[in-house]
């Protein structure tokens, strides 16, 4: 296995990444709106992508937080709440709060799982702060560290009730940023000790789970050259020192725009710096060359912290799916969010 997750283009492999992953034998793999049509289309795709590589239980991922980023959608999967949905509902009862959050990712967990998708891109541990960009907005739970910590455990809870194992991002915090890391790179000027007070805590709090994804994001208090990403300092010092951080560490994609050079080198920056796996998203084979060049095989502490992932893989606990939706749809209503589950075909 080599240290990269990776994206295809569509809805079916072609011939030629097929044979791409076949060679290059990339961890897992991860799905965006344009790998998604029907549940049958997206569960065979998934069996697809284990088969390429030879290995059943070979990762899969997705970004299914709820909100504006929801891979799975209408009209086959619910639409779920907003992050800031469940902090509203939280603010008037934090007990509803938390139930309803943890009870939103049993349901994403399940819609997961039906499909054979193991592992959600959530909790987002992110606190925004006033004039940063919206690109993390709606989605966080809310501005206060510990309101967050509570509700991103709920969230953790909840999809690995599910079978379905959790990533937190984006370490150390995006919540400060001021542009869209997407398109550019994010420059925080805070100081260290108001990092340590309102942006680390929630990622201090959830460090004992398995896996992570670092921010493309400066932080000039730590290291004014170089994002989280591809910092040694960020990564030994904060990420696995003063939060404790011991899983596995994945990147944020390498296709944003927050990084520069070409994918050979993003990649290579990435793992020199400590990050166990990269990420490549957009599913362009040209680039994905360049990825798996730069990747090696998993080996000491990297593969030590990817096979200990394994570790957190359950079996689901029992659903009542009618009665979970049911509850849910009147929780939510408290803040006036509507949700109409989905049956799933």
């Amino acid at each position: 296995m080599k240290a990269f997750i990776s994206g295809c283009a569509g809805l079916e492999l072609t011939l030629e990444e097929r044979g791409f992953f076949a060679a290059e034998r990339p961890w897992g793999f991860i799905l965006f709106k344009r790998n998604v049509d029907t549940p049958a289309q997206v569960a065979n795709l998934v069996a697809s992508l284990r088969d390429a590589v030879g290995r059943a239980d070979a990762p899969v991922l997705i970004d299914q937080e709820g909100g504006r980023v929801q891979r799975l959608a209408a009209p086959w999967w619910p639409a779920y709440p907003r992050g800031l949905d469940y902090g509203r509902l939280a603010e008037r009862n934090l007990l509803k709060g938390l139930e309803a959050t943890r009870l939103g990712m049993r349901l994403i967990a399940d819609d997961l799982a039906a499909l054979g998708i193991d592992v959600d891109c959530v909790p987002l541990l992110d606190v925004p702060v006033p004039g940063a960009h919206d690109v993390i907005g709606a989605r966080a739970f809310g501005r206060d560290p510990a309101f967050v910590s509570a509700l991103a455990r709920a969230a953790a809870d909840g999809v690995l009730a599910g079978g379905v194992l959790p990533v937190v991002k984006h370490m150390p915090g995006h919540g400060r940023a001021g542009v869209d890391s997407h398109l550019s790179l994010p420059v925080v000027e805070t100081s260290l000790a108001e990092l340590a007070e309102r942006d680390f805590p929630p990622f201090a709090a959830l460090a004992d789970l398995p896996m992570a994804m670092s921010a493309h994001v400066v932080y000039t208090a730590i290291d004014p050259d170089r994002p989280a990403t591809t910092s040694p300092k960020v990564i030994a010092e904060i990420i696995r020192g003063r939060l404790g951080f011991g899983g596995a560490l994945m990147t944020d994609d390498l296709s944003m725009q927050a990084l520069g050079g070409d994918h050979h080198a993003r990649a290579r920056a990435a793992l020199d710096a400590g990050c166990d796996l990269v990420l490549h998203c957009n599913g362009k084979l040209d680039e994905m060359r360049q990825v798996a060049d730069a990747c090696p095989a998993l080996s000491g502490k990297s593969l030590e912290r990817v096979r200990r992932v394994d570790g957190w893989r359950k079996p689901p606990e029992p659903l009542d799916r009618a009665a979970a939706e049911a509850r849910f749809a009147e929780l939510m209503a408290e803040v006036g969010v509507e949700f109409t589950g989905v049956g799933r075909v």
